[in-house]
């Protein structure tokens, strides 16, 4: 049997709501951070033929300009996409146990609810990306990536 590779390929694209607003930070360099948590509901009938509703609930967190855009424009219950990869860490607690949790570090995020018209007359960008992701791709996995 031939040696087969895994392609490097983590990636994640999700809807929901914000469960509260965003919390907006720099770290010790400057660097803007932003973390939040969206709830994404899947509707489905059960077994016997009921409608039923899952809430799943999903950390975001975003770098940079992106983090900067979301402190920015959005709030409590605004409506996103969000697409990025997954990624895990631990920390430890104020009792002094390890814990980890998994999160998905934001590539794009697409802004759904509408800001309304801007100065200029025109509609702001809906959505906004983080550049500096794609920097920290192997080319195989931009690659991939594309559409």
């Amino acid at each position: 049997m031939a040696d087969f590779k895994m392609p490097e390929l983590n990636s994640v694209v999700i809807a929901g709501n914000l469960t509260k607003d965003p919390i907006f930070r720099q770290t010790t360099t400057g660097t803007p951070v932003v973390n939040f948590s969206i709830a994404s509901n899947r509707r489905f009938r059960d077994k016997s033929d009921e409608w039923k509703e899952d809430v799943c609930y999903v950390g975001i967190v975003a770098w940079n300009r992106l983090a900067e855009s979301c402190r920015d424009r959005l709030k409590k219950g605004n409506a996103v996409l969000v697409d990025g990869e997954l990624q895990s860490r631990t920390f430890k607690t104020e009792d002094g146990s390890n814990r980890t949790i998994v999160e998905i570090k934001a590539r794009r995020i697409q802004f759904l609810n509408k800001k309304g018209n801007s100065a200029e007359g025109g509609e702001e960008p809906s959505t906004f990306t983080d550049e500096s992701f794609d920097s920290l791709l192997s080319p195989e996995d931009s690659d991939l990536l594309k559409h």
